[in-house]
């Protein structure tokens, strides 16, 4: 079964675009990212699949239902990318209303996430920092277990060890077989811990792979020294360049390559294989802006 599930979803805000003819899928037990920068279009999906705003056409459904319907939302633990609670309220009061909400004794593990995550439950939420506040979405959006965990933008604001822990506490929640759904602009994170991935810009899916599928693409990772700007030749993205060194990647076929670089005064060159955030600066380069 598919935890998520799109058809040419789409969003207008009056005549401003939301997103567009969207067809995603996401497999139960999946750890996906959803890659984007801001105005991509990654929260106007998830709010759609949290049922907090509706979809202009098109359908989503959880687990073969409909989004935002009262027994879908059971299933589902919602991060948002900005944490507000009441700020006259203290840190397990807020835990507690939330789990009172679902109806639910949350409380074993609630405790145990504050605890992995050095939460100060005693403190008013006007009190906290970015990063605690943080701490509390987590705690809200993982205690009560849900099948699926949709998460927008979740590390922001956290030191790199809180950060790692709580991709620990992602890990463990996946191997136990939830479904992560990961929006973020940290590609080496969405590298390191998703299965699978989606680029999306200007409201528009550009691709859905497995992450493995996505790095190990034919483009290449060229860098050459002795020279200040490209061969002329199809294939080639979005250059960089630094004085006399020239960075790109490459899609063609090798053969042009060589065949365009033999006669160029080049004094070195490296061919490697790309990370994700250069494969997504590839997907970005290769479309009209």
């Amino acid at each position: 079964m598919n935890a998520i599930a799109t058809s040419s979803l789409t969003k207008f805000y009056g005549k401003s675009r939301g997103i567009n003819d969207i067809d995603l899928t996401v497999a139960e037990g999946d750890s996906f990212g959803f890659i984007g920068p801001n105005g991509a279009g990654k929260s106007t999906t998830i709010r759609i699949l949290t049922g907090l705003i509706s979809q202009t056409s098109g359908a989503a459904k959880i687990f073969g239902r409909d989004a935002g319907k009262t027994d879908t939302l059971a299933d589902i633990g919602y991060m948002p990318s900005e944490a507000n609670f009441y700020h006259g309220m203290k840190v397990r009061e807020v835990i507690k209303y939330s789990a009172q909400l679902r109806k639910r004794d949350c409380s074993k593990e609630s405790a145990r996430l504050c605890e992995r995550l050095e939460l100060d439950v005693n403190k008013k939420i006007s009190e906290l920092s970015l990063g605690n506040r943080k701490k509390v979405s987590i705690v809200c959006a993982l205690q009560h277990k849900p099948r699926l965990c949709i998460l927008d933008e979740p590390t922001s604001g956290l030191d790199p060890l809180m950060q790692r822990e709580f991709y620990a506490i992602l890990e463990e929640r996946n191997a136990e077989g939830a479904t992560i759904f990961l929006s973020s602009h940290i590609l080496s994170e969405i590298q390191k811990y998703c299965k699978s991935a989606a680029v999306i810009r200007e409201g528009k899916l550009l691709v859905c792979d497995r992450v493995e599928n996505l790095v190990h693409t034919n483009a290449k990772k060229v860098m050459l020294s002795g020279i200040s700007e490209p061969p002329k030749i199809d294939g080639i993205g979005k250059s960089e360049i630094d004085g006399n060194t020239v960075k790109f990647l490459y899609s063609g076929e090798p053969r042009v390559l060589l065949s365009a670089l033999a006669p160029l005064p080049i004094t070195d060159i490296s061919i490697t294989e790309p990370d994700l955030e250069e494969i997504f600066m590839h997907y970005y380069s290769r479309l009209p802006q």
